[in-house]
């Protein structure tokens, strides 16, 4: 397994290459830093166009000296720079000349601090990767040796959630962490607490919360046939009256990386966030990865 990171010397950059060491450590592969040149015009040899784009060059090699002072020893890496017309484009493309297994970025800086919010190199890359794609939040550390202790999925409920609840049960599995799946409710306001309608939406919340405890627990029960299953497993229903309550309602830990399906709606072989998972994607409080369905279903078939 390969990861690949884009990095450059700011906010977002240093978040990026913060979670990418914590997940090549975590699965013990090797990594590759990536500085994109964004030449967005063909070279003209007759002007100035050779001059800024040597300049360009020399910026992304500052910013790989930079990456590599910062990245702990015990993480195995390669440092690239990759010519192309933009930034996702050129990460794309690394990610193919390079086979990687997955894209790190970090969050635009317009996120409030610990939350995700997607750039435009993000949000590209977010709706045109074949690849998972993991995010890191804005201002995201992790300290010396750190590794991901728990895999949080975020649960649906759908006909192909089982293949994402597999898949992330394989690779926690795999890194030693625990598995926990959760299921979130964001319950309607009301005008008055004790109207009728409030007492509704209660029974309805009730509902939901039975059936979503249900359909966990045979989830639970389907992961516990496979050959290796994580030590620990549990499950969580997280309930707001937003997403961001619902979700803070799950609780989280120093370690915690969740994980969400991209929608069937989307392109089959490519990352889609349907409107859920957005919400769930912009209000979370730890590294997201999104994992395409196809490549969901190889990691659920995996020996």
């Amino acid at each position: 397994m390969t990861i690949l990171v884009g990095y450059r010397a700011d906010e977002t950059g240093i978040a990026a290459l913060h979670l990418a060491a914590l997940l090549a450590r975590s699965a013990d592969t090797d990594l590759v830093v990536c500085a994109v040149v964004a030449d967005a015009w063909p070279v003209d040899p007759t002007n100035l166009d050779t001059e800024f784009l040597s300049y360009l060059e020399r910026v992304a090699a500052q910013h790989l000296d930079q990456a590599r002072a910062r990245l702990p020893e015990d993480v195995r890496a390669e440092f690239v720079a990759h010519h192309a017309r933009s930034v996702p484009r050129g990460l794309l493309e690394a990610a193919d000349r390079h086979d990687a297994d997955m894209i790190v970025v970090g969050s635009s800086s317009a996120a409030a601090h610990g939350r995700l919010s997607l750039g435009a190199t993000a949000e590209r890359i977010a709706h045109s990767s074949s690849l998972p794609v993991a995010m890191a939040p804005r201002g995201f550390r992790a300290g010396a040796g750190a590794t991901v202790r728990r895999v949080t999925v975020a649960y649906g409920g759908s006909t192909d959630g089982g293949e994402l609840v597999q898949a992330a049960a394989r690779v926690a599995a795999r890194v030693g962490a625990a598995l926990r799946l959760a299921a979130f409710a964001v319950r309607p306001t009301t005008l008055f607490a004790d109207t009728v309608a409030g007492g509704q939406d209660d029974l309805v919340v009730a509902q939901w919360a039975n059936r979503a405890r249900a359909a966990i627990q045979a989830e639970l029960d389907s992961v516990r046939q496979l050959p290796d299953t994580p030590e620990r497993m549990d499950a969580v229903l997280g309930q707001g009256y937003s997403w961001p309550e619902a979700i803070d309602d799950a609780g989280w830990t120093e370690g915690d990386v969740l994980v969400i399906g991209s929608s069937r709606g989307g392109p089959v072989a490519r990352v889609f966030l349907g409107s859920r998972s957005s919400k769930i994607l912009r209000n979370a409080p730890v590294p997201v990865v999104v994992v395409p369905g196809v490549v969901a279903e190889a990691w659920a078939d995996e020996d």
